[in-house]
């Protein structure tokens, strides 16, 4: 390792951008060179499927800090390259470039890439939603009120719906599980949300899986279900789930598996870590490895792998309460800890049919999760009995959140 070899941050993320930010704040003087795949500084990835979607932001709103602010962040900043291969034993990273950074410490913030459909690279009217760029091509289909057919109703593939249809659209949604978000919030909520999409002219196909992708002279011309339904389609979007960037670390002995394998501080290998999508660590709160794949945990992670480099000998470990929000038409959904694994789900407050509550989840008796639709006060104090994994039993019976 050579004297000025300093921190490598790959990844021009929140989750990179965050890390690079917390060093500086923290006192650390030495070189940090930060590597990103796009050719642009770090911006917001939540707004793509809903403001720059639906053309309602300018773009540049999606800058995480204004130019000025990265230059003074003094980053030796390698846009437009990705990190091709690691030797951990010598310390060094390559580049697509051909060139090799070397390190001190090492984070990994490479996040994640989009599922795709087999046999649909290169088709005309597929599309994907990670990048800027991927939302410049599904909005310019949208400006052509075309009909669109959604392939995953997760948080992504629903949020897109919402869009979709508020700008004209012919939308159909398709779902292998039985209601959109049901196998992260359970039935009760998935069924409500189904009801909602419905009542804005949403078609559903849920419960069913799409065989294949029909073309004609190399586009998109529709969808094709295992129940031998084919759904007509100008344009189609695959929103089924996400794949961690890990790739590049074959051979270098550092574990992967759902992602980069780290312990409770982030820490993968001595003076390796990662933060963001890509990090599975083992949260000693909840008791299980996890990985979250949202932007709050993004800024949170990053900014607890630099404290943890800071630290030296003396890491702390991250226990997060992970936080998630969608918009979907007028309802806004906030989600604290993790809903899914939960054995019980209990409404605190408001109600299914009113579209406004607050809901517990538990698991073994203990709060897991609250989520919170349309209502924000009441699930501040939900979401303090997850923080607690408070026991649910006395307190519903108490009549404290009830």
């Amino acid at each position: 390792m050579t004297a000025d070899a300093g921190i490598v941050v790959v990844g021009a993320s929140a989750a990179g951008l965050s890390v690079a930010e917390t060093l500086r704040r923290g006192g650390f003087d030495g070189p940090i060179t930060l590597i990103g795949e796009e050719n642009r500084l770090p911006y917001d990835r939540p707004p793509l499927s809903k403001e720059v979607l639906a053309d309602a932001w300018p773009e540049h709103r999606l800058e995480l800090r204004e130019p000025d602010k990265i230059a003074a962040l003094n980053l030796d900043l390698r846009l437009g390259v990705r990190a091709d291969s690691l030797d951990a034993a010598s310390r060094a990273v390559t580049l697509s470039d051909g060139s090799q950074v070397r390190y001190r410490d090492l984070v990994i913030a490479t996040g994640v890439r989009p599922r795709r459909l087999p046999g649909t690279d290169g088709v005309a009217g597929v599309h994907v939603l990670r990048t800027l760029d991927d939302a410049r091509r599904l909005r310019t289909e949208l400006a052509r009120n075309p009909r669109l057919v959604i392939v995953g109703a997760g948080f992504l593939g629903a949020e897109v719906a919402s869009v979709a249809r508020t700008a004209g659209a012919t939308v159909t949604l398709v779902s292998g599980v039985d209601a959109p978000l049901s196998d992260v919030l359970g039935n009760e909520l998935g069924r409500l949300l189904i009801d909602v999409h419905v009542e804005h002219g949403v078609r559903i196909h849920a419960g069913v899986k799409v065989v294949g992708i029909v073309t004609e002279g190399g586009r998109a011309t529709g969808v094709q279900l295992a129940d031998g339904t084919t759904l007509a389609a100008d344009a189609v979007l695959v929103s089924i789930g996400s794949i961690p960037n890990t790739e590049w670390l074959a051979g270098s002995g550092i574990p992967t598996g759902d992602g980069v394998l780290c312990d409770e501080y982030c820490r993968a290998a001595p003076g390796v870590w990662a933060a963001g999508d890509v990090a599975s660590w083992y949260h000693v709160g909840i008791g299980e490895r996890i990985r979250v794949e949202h932007r709050t945990n993004a800024a949170e992670q990053g900014l607890a792998v630099a404290r943890n480099i800071l630290a030296g000998s003396n890491p702390t470990p991250f226990v997060p309460i992970p936080y998630i929000w969608s918009d979907q038409y007028d309802l806004k959904l906030q989600i604290y800890g993790l809903p899914r694994g939960a054995d019980s789900f209990t409404v605190t407050d408001g109600s299914i049919g009113d579209r406004e509550l607050v809901a517990v989840y538990g698991k073994g008796g203990r709060a897991r999760a609250a989520v919170g639709i349309n209502m924000i006060r009441p699930l501040r104090t939900a979401r303090s009995l997850v923080a607690a994994r408070a026991d649910l039993t006395s307190i519903l019976n108490e009549g404290v959140i009830a």
